[in-house]
Formats: C-alpha cells, sequence, structure tokens
C-alpha cells in the first residue's frame, strides 16, 4: 500500500516583505504533545485544495488575518517541501499582514513579534528549526545564529 504524503502550508509572516525586522511565532495550545512550542501559522491542506488558497483559509482561521504572499522558502525535499514529521511535507512563504490585527484564534494561545537577534528565544517545534534558520539566512542575512 502507497503510503500519501499529508502537505502542510504555513506562513513566515513578516512585518514588511521588502525591509523586513519582525517574524511572527505562534504558540501551539493543542495537541497536548506540541503544546507550549512554537511554528509559524499554517495548516493541512484539504483534498483537492489548493496549496496557497489552504494558507488563506488556515491564516483566517488560525489568526484572522489576511496575507499577501513573498517568496516560496525553499526546503530540502523535492517540490521544495520540508519535512516535518513522517508521511508530513510543508510548504513554507514569506508573506505579509495586509488586512487584520493578528490574534490566537485557533490552536494557539500566545503570538509574538521577533526581531532577527530573537528568533531563537522561543522554543520552535524541532522541524521548524531549519526553516527558522532558512528564513534568518534569506530574510535577515543570517542575522540571527542559532545560540551556542
Amino acid at each position: 500500500m502507497d503510503r500519501v504524503t499529508v502537505l502542510v502550508v504555513a506562513a513566515a509572516i513578516l512585518d514588511d516583505l521588502a525591509a523586513p525586522t519582525r517574524l511572527l511565532a505562534a504558540r501551539r495550545s493543542a495537541p497536548k504533545t506540541l503544546a507550549g512550542s512554537w511554528e509559524f501559522a499554517g495548516g493541512k491542506v484539504e483534498p483537492g485544495e489548493d496549496p496557497m488558497a489552504a494558507l488563506v483559509r488556515e491564516l483566517d482561521e488560525e489568526l484572522g488575518v489576511e496575507i499577501a504572499f513573498g517568496d516560496l522558502v525553499p526546503g530540502s525535499l523535492p517540490g521544495r517541501t520540508w519535512p516535518i514529521h513522517r508521511g508530513h511535507e510543508m510548504l513554507v512563504w514569506t508573506a505579509r499582514i495586509t488586512k487584520g490585527e493578528p490574534v490566537p484564534l485557533q490552536d494557539h494561545d500566545e503570538l509574538r513579534w521577533l526581531a532577527p537577534a530573537d528568533l531563537h528565544s522561543v522554543p520552535w517545534l524541532p522541524a521548524d528549526v531549519p526553516i527558522v534558520d532558512a528564513v534568518a539566512a534569506s530574510v535577515f542575512a543570517g542575522a540571527s545564529p542559532r545560540p551556542s
């Protein structure tokens, strides 16, 4: 039997796409096994759904915002996806908020804007750490090395 890969989409939400100074992080409140860890907001793509449309839907549901898409953050897998856990891969775009003020509506209990030097000041989900590093390197010119 073939295993089906579940596609997840997320946004590295920046305060500005041209000259970013902050990245939005969301702290998980559910499920219990992930509670307290930080991540990029987003979620699963429904069958037949376009990935970008799925991200628009997820950000509306989770944060109550609309976005403008920036660049895809190229992942390490074919199709430019990121491995997140067995059977799941993630597409991540940079984005900026065009409408609404982000609030933790679903699956999160806190949001935090992080400056480049503070990107690793929160406990990211392990699968998101290499994505944070990729964003730091490409968007913030490597301004946020991991703490020793």
